[in-house]
């Protein structure tokens, strides 16, 4: 049995952070459970990227993202990268979906090759074991064919890559347009409802 009211979230260190952040506010504000981890890396482009000076303890980033969000506590569970206590380290957990966004090329070799060697890859290569749902953000440009093999290697085994790579056909006039874009398609994938932005025909058919 899983639940559906819970969601595993990495972050890591590629370029991105608007994603991570609108991501995680629709999240939480649709009262989902978000397990979070977050890679030293991915804190340095947080800083550059959203100016957020995230602390080095899990409790205290906890603490930050709840103020930042203005959300409830127990919404938002916060792990260490060596954290091998959490529930994600274990295919007994019952979360169906974790996302990695963005997902930098080391990571996504590093689960490609079934690292374990820190929390967010072992909670990915727990998704694989378990046949659950796994969406990796790469953003990465251009690829290499290592990349490129990497991510053919993942999704033969069912994990979704998913490249934030905005449409123009919309024709969007702000920046936020184009986040919405990127997290509407990683929330479809996930099997999460959301008005984020019109289907396609939607306009016609009303």
């Amino acid at each position: 049995m899983t639940d559906n009211k819970h969601i595993a979230l990495a972050l890591t260190g590629a370029s991105g952070a608007p994603y991570s952040k609108r991501l995680l506010e629709v999240l939480l504000g649709q009262g989902m459970t978000v397990h979070l981890m977050i890679s030293a890396a991915a804190r340095i482009v947080f800083s550059d990227e959203l100016d957020w000076k995230l602390p080095g303890r899990a409790g205290d980033v906890q603490k930050y993202l709840v103020k930042e969000f203005n959300c409830q506590p127990e919404l938002l569970q916060v792990y260490g990268e060596q954290q091998w206590s959490s529930p994600l380290a274990s295919g007994s957990h019952k979360i169906e979906t974790m996302i990695v966004c963005p997902c930098t090329m080391g990571t996504l070799s590093s689960i490609a090759c079934g690292s374990s060697d820190n929390l967010i890859n072992r909670a990915a290569d727990v998704m694989i074991k378990e046949n659950r749902r796994l969406i990796l953000v790469p953003r990465e440009a251009p690829f290499s064919a290592i990349h490129l093999e990497n991510m053919l290697k993942l999704s033969r085994l069912g994990v979704c890559i998913l490249p934030p790579s905005p449409g123009f056909y919309f024709k969007p006039t702000q920046l936020e347009q184009l986040v919405d874009f990127v997290v509407a398609k990683i929330l479809d994938q996930a099997k999460i409802e959301h008005d984020l932005q019109p289907r396609w025909g939607e306009k016609e058919r009303n």
